[in-house]
């Protein structure tokens, strides 16, 4: 084995269209990897195949291009599939190479992963950094079992048995971490919203303390938060502005604002050294309240978009879901963020066993009275890991309609209510999106200039780039849609084709 191991860091090729309406979202959790891989004397080289919209074939091309001793990919739920594809391609290239797998879903499945594909060498359970690190240095001694056995974090196969080690401890000093910004392929990382958009996405803390009952992050971070020092955060955002042209921003981080004194000191330093960095975020309902008083400050940092997770419209789903918030609460967050003429923005977990197409469509009309400038209306998504699924008094687990992971992706149904179907279920939540734009649009005049022309930007967006474009296209186009929006719709088509000459001027 070579003394200094070649490492691939890759996405899979897998797309729900979710997340492209808006952007393109470099693979932060890779770049974190590569750093601590690169320090350890691997050769790296992330490869964002899920971005370039490159197919299966594409990866085993690149694989026998780069001949890499490890490859490894960090996939959640709904790209696990996919990933099994990549490591069996990259078995079939040179069985000798180390295929690992990482990330939510691998920490919580390894034994399943381990004992149904051979094409699966290591799972690295919980943070990645160290680990991937101690991996590249055992490659290099040779690999195998035993020195499998050295590393904590990991979970590997002993005579054929899937075996774990001891659990690695979570990193606490967040600012010792290092990523490897040089490795990103700038280029192709946009905020389409933003005619200027180069997008980073960014983490300033990590962890959870919540109780959410279908989600992944609070259980992966052992209910445990950490935040990195304010001055360094700013100064990397700094950095990325003055070397890679980083116009915005997105906080990869769950609860950015648990501690209070430490985010109000991050957009202090903000203000103060004028980043002139856009701020995507998302936080708790709680958090905005308790911040009332220094909501300006939120502003005047640079913050332009917030995502509360409101969940439901009804106190029983909210304490179901384990949310620890009210209804009440959540209206008066979204007030607090539309008041400050910034984004707000929420979702509505859908599709419990009582769910009825009545009940949807009662939730849609709930969610234009919460008044938030954005609402996703999402399938609820038994993870195989979640505390929601693993409760049999939730029902959810026995009324799970398939186990093919690709579906569970929060757009395709995978749960059946006991009076629907999956199909009907489908339809109801892109209706229900398809309702709440509809009654945005016909409202824009009560939005500022600013934030009427981001509306706009969205509708197009989501009618050319997203899952929802056939609902959203019909409803733009409808007899009721004010001529006004048609109108902007049609002037956008313009001023499109100005904002890809221009970034394809800033891309050089």
């Amino acid at each position: 084995m070579t003394s200094r191991p070649r490492l691939l860091l890759l996405t899979p090729p897998y797309h729900s269209g979710v997340v492209e309406s808006a952007g393109v979202w470099l693979p932060l959790n890779l770049v974190y990897l590569a750093g601590h891989a690169r320090a350890a004397g691997a050769e790296v080289r992330v490869y964002d195949a899920m971005s370039y919209f490159h197919s299966h074939e594409d990866i085993a091309r690149e694989i026998e291009s780069f001949r890499p001793d490890i490859v490894a990919l960090g996939p959640i739920t709904a790209m696990e599939p996919d990933a099994r594809i990549v490591c069996a391609a990259a078995k079939r290239w040179n069985p000798s190479t180390i295929t690992v797998l990482g990330n939510v879903h691998s920490t919580f499945c390894w034994d399943q992963l381990l004992r149904e594909d051979p094409n699966v060498d290591l799972v690295v359970r919980g943070e990645g950094e160290q680990t991937i690190g101690d991996i590249v240095r055992a490659v290099a001694a040779g690999g195998g079992e035993t020195e499998w056995a050295k590393i904590d974090g990991v979970s590997y196969r002993r005579g054929g048995v899937p075996v774990s080690n001891r659990p690695r401890r979570f990193t606490q000093d967040l600012d010792s971490l290092t990523p490897a910004w040089d490795l990103v392929d700038w280029k192709i990382y946009w905020y389409r919203p933003s005619p200027a958009g180069r997008l980073a996405i960014t983490s300033s803390a990590r962890g959870c303390g919540q109780r959410c009952s279908f989600c992944s992050q609070q259980k992966f971070w052992e209910r445990t938060w950490r935040g990195r020092d304010p001055l360094k955060f700013v100064q990397e955002l700094e950095h990325l502005r003055d070397t890679y042209n980083v116009r915005v921003a997105m906080l990869s981080d769950e609860t950015p604002t648990s501690s209070r004194q430490r985010w109000e000191r991050i957009l202090d330093l903000l203000v103060e050294r004028q980043t002139g960095v856009e701020i995507l975020m998302e936080t708790r309902v709680d958090d905005i309240l308790r911040d009332e008083a220094i909501l300006p400050k939120y502003k005047a940092a640079g913050v332009s978009h917030i995502y509360v997770g409101v969940e439901a419209t009804n106190q029983s789903t909210l304490n179901l879901y384990n949310k620890d918030i009210k209804v009440a609460e959540s209206k008066r967050a979204i007030d607090l963020i539309n008041a400050h003429d910034i984004v707000s923005e929420t979702s509505f977990v859908l599709g419990t066993p009582e769910e009825t197409v009545e009940s949807i469509r009662k939730t849609v009309e709930l969610a234009k009275w919460y008044g938030p400038d954005m609402a996703f209306f999402l399938a609820i998504t038994p993870w195989p890991y979640s505390d929601i699924a693993l409760d049999a008094s939730s029902g959810l687990a026995s009324r799970v309609a398939t186990t093919d992971y690709r579906k569970y992706n929060l757009v395709e149904p995978v749960v059946k209510p006991d009076g629907m179907t999956l199909a009907e279920m489908q339809r109801e939540l892109h209706m229900a999106t398809g309702h709440f734009f509809y009654d945005k649009f016909k409202n824009l005049e009560k939005l500022s200039p600013w934030k009427r022309s981001f509306m706009i930007r969205v509708l197009k967006l989501l009618i050319q780039e997203s899952y929802l474009g056939k609902e959203m296209h019909k409803m733009a186009s409808g007899a009721h849609m004010p001529e006004a929006v048609k109108r902007m719709l049609a002037e956008m088509e313009t001023e499109g084709r100005a904002v890809e000459a221009e970034r394809a001027r800033t891309n050089g």
